[in-house]
């Protein structure tokens, strides 16, 4: 794989079930300007990313995005063919690889983005306890193997590990790769 142009996937269109809500339109006083946590995480990935889109649900409503807005074909399939279908589209817009990471991630830094740039594998992951599979650069010719993943039945984002080559690069901070899974996790920002 070579280096070269990086698209951003953020993938909006999950059911938030422990949120209780919509996480893409959530707003967190008092962080990001006002800004829904979907318009944030664009900013973020626009300023390594080029183009950038977003994966959310049919019917879903969205604000305005500087972005292009990809449909979930099915939904409550989970997250890998969410993966795939941003994939595709970062691919088919000419960038060999692109940043995909989760919504739900408002403190994500251009510093990660930039550490997991790596061109040495088909999966850039970053790790801090754990692996971060909503958090790395992915190939985007990845998308085939997605979808053949999806028809047998696969709906985790880790199987898609367990068939490529994948490098995890260490974080030292985990910060940025904090999720907010609840109201509870967005009081405790305030």
């Amino acid at each position: 794989m070579t280096a070269g142009r990086l698209a951003g996937v953020v993938l909006a269109g999950g059911a938030s079930r422990r949120m209780g809500r919509d996480k893409a339109t959530l707003t967190v006083p008092g962080h990001f300007a006002g800004l829904t946590l979907v318009e944030h995480l664009v900013s973020v990935l626009a300023r390594r990313c080029d183009p950038v889109f977003v994966v959310a649900a049919q019917g879903q409503v969205l604000p305005d995005l500087p972005a292009q807005v990809l449909r979930d074909e099915v939904p409550g399939l989970g997250p890998l063919p969410a993966v795939g279908l941003g994939l595709r589209a970062a691919g088919q817009a000419g960038a060999p690889r692109a940043f995909v990471c989760a919504v739900d991630m408002p403190f994500l830094t251009t510093d990660v983005i930039d550490a997991l740039r790596s061109p040495e594998a088909e999966v850039v992951l970053g790790r801090t306890d754990r692996d971060h599979y909503l958090a790395g650069v992915y190939r985007t010719a990845l998308a085939d193997t997605v979808d053949a993943l999806v028809a047998s039945g696969e709906r985790r984002v880790g199987a898609l590990m367990e068939v490529v080559d994948v490098r995890r690069i260490v974080l030292a901070d985990a910060s940025p790769l904090a999720n907010l899974n609840s109201p509870d996790d967005v009081a405790g920002l305030s």
